[in-house]
């Protein structure tokens, strides 16, 4: 007969297990906060992102120019995608070979650039990456929840 006592230990285990599970994430983001985007920093990307970095962040995120400066910049993108999976051009199946950790930095990098930038919205970037990436509703949906839920930032009226 399965008793109370029972319930409580298998109960107790679960919970474990599900701390355990969480930890495996947190470590796996920790790492990925640490290592975030440092190919950034090497001989074959600084010179590039020096350069372009100012470019990109005053233009506007998918516009014609943005654009055009990611394709000035693309030898040395194709290199940053190759060495940072939290980017979809990593993979040859685009963001659906990524895991929850790469979708994780991947939204955190999003957002970061929309603070540095003067017009930055993280939820027009969502939007305008849903059209670049091919990325499915459920997802974007997930994104837009995230930066509600998790980051506390209101969505714009005027774009609704």
């Amino acid at each position: 007969m399965y008793t109370q006592q029972d319930c409580i230990r298998d109960t107790t285990d679960h919970i474990d297990q599900v701390k355990k599970n969480i930890h495996t994430i947190i470590t796996q983001l920790h790492e990925r906060a640490a290592h975030h985007d440092e190919s950034k920093l090497s001989q074959a990307e600084i010179q590039g992102f020096t350069e372009y970095t100012p470019k990109l962040k005053n233009s506007v995120y998918g516009s014609e120019e943005y654009r055009t400066f990611l394709e000035e910049l693309k030898p040395i993108l194709e290199h940053h995608y190759q060495h940072n999976r939290h980017h979809p051009e990593h993979f040859e199946n685009g963001y659906r070979g990524m895991n929850l950790v790469d979708l994780i930095e991947m939204f955190c990098d999003w957002l970061a650039s929309t603070q540095r930038q003067q017009a930055g919205d993280i939820y027009q970037s969502i939007q305008i990456s849903q059209q670049r990436f091919g990325l499915s509703d459920d997802l974007v949906q997930i994104f837009i929840n995230t930066a509600k839920d998790v980051f506390h930032i209101p969505e714009r009226t005027d774009q609704q």
